[in-house]
């Protein structure tokens, strides 16, 4: 269900090598969260880096929600850098795993297939 590896780089020089290669391969990034930075804020001591992308390829959003609008709950794939036990690792929950509980139709389980495929291309050119 999860896709993690672990990189000898940074995190911030891995969220910016991630931010490039989902750009190269044609998706886009929505927004990307500090979630210590926000903890922090918040008043939380959170010590951990962890930087949570949402990403998205505006054909393959289009395709899933055609078929089922509910999906957007669903959306957009996220992909996280941080920081644990000193190791800076980057991941993903694959989306085909996420769907095949959400929906049996064999069309998105092919869409997600393509997009789980690109999001470890991903990861792997960040790395």
């Amino acid at each position: 269900m999860r896709f993690i590896v672990s990189t000898q780089k940074s995190v911030d020089q891995a969220t910016k090598d991630l931010e490039q290669a989902v750009a190269n391969n044609k998706f886009g990034v929505l927004h990307i969260h500090d979630l210590k930075a926000t903890m922090n804020k918040k008043g939380v001591d959170f010590q951990n880096e962890c930087r949570i992308f949402e990403v998205c390829n505006p054909l393959k959003a289009n395709a899933v929600l055609s078929n089922d609008m509910s999906l957007n709950m669903a959306l957009p794939c996220r992909i996280s850098v941080w920081e644990e036990q000193g190791q800076v690792k980057i991941g993903t929950l694959n989306p085909s795993d996420l769907l095949s509980v959400l929906s049996d139709s064999s069309e998105l389980k092919t869409v997600a297939i393509e997009v789980e495929e690109t999001i470890k291309k991903i990861i792997k050119e960040a790395c």
